[in-house]
């Protein structure tokens, strides 16, 4: 072996060596960011109860004053304080939820086998009947969804969220209407998108829509806080995939979810239907 061929593999070692303890430094960041998510979700709960209980016992109490006094501007004002402090407490228990998924959706074993996704969009509708009672939506699944090869459970996850979004935000259409379709696709990929006429969103706030606790409409409009995208995206990423999303205000929004074609069967499954 010539000097130059030595140094190559001198060289070579060097940066596999680098690489490996690069790859090491990331897995244990990672790893330190979902402990710490799951210590805060967990710890978080027990001071959260105390101030729900109290809030409800306090109530309770200022519920016994006689009729004259309980009417009273001071103590009606006191009600409202503990009326917003009892909301708050209960917006923070959702809060730790979405952690909590977070946490779940980054570490839970990837069971992945071949899962169709049209019979995947019907589940995650029935999922979402409650939601959609009394609505008349229109929707409109293709026939030709591909099969994935996904977590079932975590596939569910994402669908609920995306679906979930899209019957919230055309809650104010007058003829709401949700399609899911097939997309092209560079090579190596394939592509699904979910698009809805709902109120959409200023498309310059694009960049922050996947972060956790990242809202684009005020909690007087429309309800939840913030982890569900944040929870696409963390299914997205544990399949290698990519999700991303356009919009502009009262033109609704499509999510496109593109899926590496090493994880996904190319041919639909000849049994799916439109539900």
């Amino acid at each position: 072996m010539s000097m130059n061929d030595e140094d190559t593999q001198h060289t070579l070692q060097q940066l596999r060596a680098a690489l490996a303890s690069s790859q090491q430094q990331v897995a244990e960041m990672a790893g330190a960011q979902e402990e710490f998510l799951r210590a805060v979700s967990h710890d978080l709960r027990a001071p959260l109860r105390h101030v729900t209980s109290y809030g409800k016992l306090v109530r309770e109490v200022l519920g016994d004053l006689p009729s004259e006094v309980l009417q009273g501007a001071e103590v009606q004002e006191a009600l409202g304080f503990l009326a917003t402090m009892d909301q708050s407490a209960r917006r923070m228990g959702l809060m730790i939820d979405g952690l909590q998924a977070l946490v779940h959706a980054s570490r839970a074993p990837l069971r992945q086998q071949p899962v169709p996704l049209a019979d995947a969009v019907a589940q995650a509708r029935a999922a979402l009947a409650a939601a959609g009672a009394g609505r008349v939506v229109e929707w409109h699944v293709a026939p030709d969804l591909p099969i994935l090869q996904a977590d079932p459970a975590l596939l569910q996850e994402l669908l609920v969220q995306l679906l979930g979004n899209a019957l919230k935000f055309t809650r104010p259409v007058a003829q709401p209407c949700i399609t899911v379709q097939a997309d092209v696709a560079p090579r190596g990929q394939l592509a699904f998108t979910v698009r809805d006429n709902g109120v959409g969103f200023d498309p310059a706030r694009a960049g922050t829509l996947f972060g956790v606790f990242q809202r684009l409409h005020r909690e007087t409009e429309f309800d939840g806080v913030g982890t569900g995208l944040a929870l696409c995206r963390a299914v997205a990423q544990r399949h290698g995939a990519h999700l991303s999303a356009t919009a502009m205000p009262g033109g609704g929004c499509t999510v496109r979810v593109q899926w590496p074609v090493e994880c996904a069967a190319t041919e639909a499954d000849p049994g799916a239907t439109n539900p």
